[in-house]
């Protein structure tokens, strides 16, 4: 079976390419299952509910997410109705939200999608490592099949983490960063990898923001309202082929394309 999974959706911008590029792509690679991480959606902050079904619409079946989760306030009553929009798996007992998902593909394949947060240069929440392991190992009783999105800052905590669920996981896939890393790979006990997928947002920006905002606020280091880019924009993603019978990968292909 084949996974496309969609790297951090920026904006409007980013919104417009996937809509515009996502039917192509999944006739393409005849996929089974489609991933976004979308926790930048509404204004390169955060994601709200309309917005959440307008990617549904699009062919988006699971919703991944990261530490601006929480960004509109309101999002936070819908994130507990929607077992399709995860939050990361390791924030602390009582946090609102789903951290994994078991689905049933067309293809009549159960998958499992589950969410992780880093803590380097991150929030602090409880570990990683541990609270994944753990959620594993429940989830190997139903299903082989495990994409993981590892949302971290840092590229040796992401390898580290990677190298931790191989053999473990069908693939484990770094989001956050927005600058998709040319190390995709698949692990010798069958785990797919790659530190970052990419963004899917405003091309000509600084990871997904107006240019010249950034500039300041790197000059000045005064606060500053923070905008999402106009323009092009860039498709970033991965594509991971997994044997639905032992749930390990056997491809991994990096995709990154234009939208003007």
């Amino acid at each position: 079976m084949k996974i496309l999974f969609i790297g951090d959706i920026v904006g409007k911008t980013g919104r417009n390419a996937l809509k515009a590029l996502l039917p192509d792509l999944t006739d393409k690679y005849k996929t089974d299952l489609v991933i976004a991480n979308a926790e930048n959606i509404a204004g390169g902050f955060g994601l709200t509910e309309p917005l959440v079904a307008e990617l549904f619409r699009m062919g988006v079946q699971v919703i991944t997410t990261g530490n601006h989760v929480w960004d509109k306030k309101d999002f936070v009553h819908y994130i507990s109705k929607d077992n399709r929009v995860l939050r990361p798996l390791n924030y602390p007992p009582g946090a609102p939200g789903y951290g994994s998902i078991i689905l049933n593909t067309p293809g009549g394949h159960k998958a499992a999608v589950l969410n992780v947060s880093g803590r380097i240069f991150m929030n602090t929440l409880d570990c990683p490592f541990r609270t994944a392991a753990s959620e594993v190992e429940r989830l190997q009783k139903e299903t082989n099949i495990i994409f993981v999105d590892f949302h971290a800052e840092a590229t040796s905590e992401k390898i580290a983490f990677g190298y931790f669920m191989d053999g473990k996981v069908s693939a484990v896939v770094g989001t956050h960063t927005h600058v998709q890393t040319a190390d995709e790979k698949i692990f010798p006990n069958g785990t797919a990898y790659i530190t970052d997928v990419g963004m899917t947002g405003p091309a000509n920006s600084v990871i997904g923001m107006e240019i010249n905002q950034i500039l300041q606020r790197f000059l000045t280091a005064m606060p500053a309202k923070f905008d999402t880019a106009p323009g092009e924009a860039v498709l970033s993603a991965v594509v991971v082929e997994v044997n639905a019978d032992s749930g390990k990968a056997t491809g991994i292909q990096r995709v990154q394309l234009r939208h003007f």
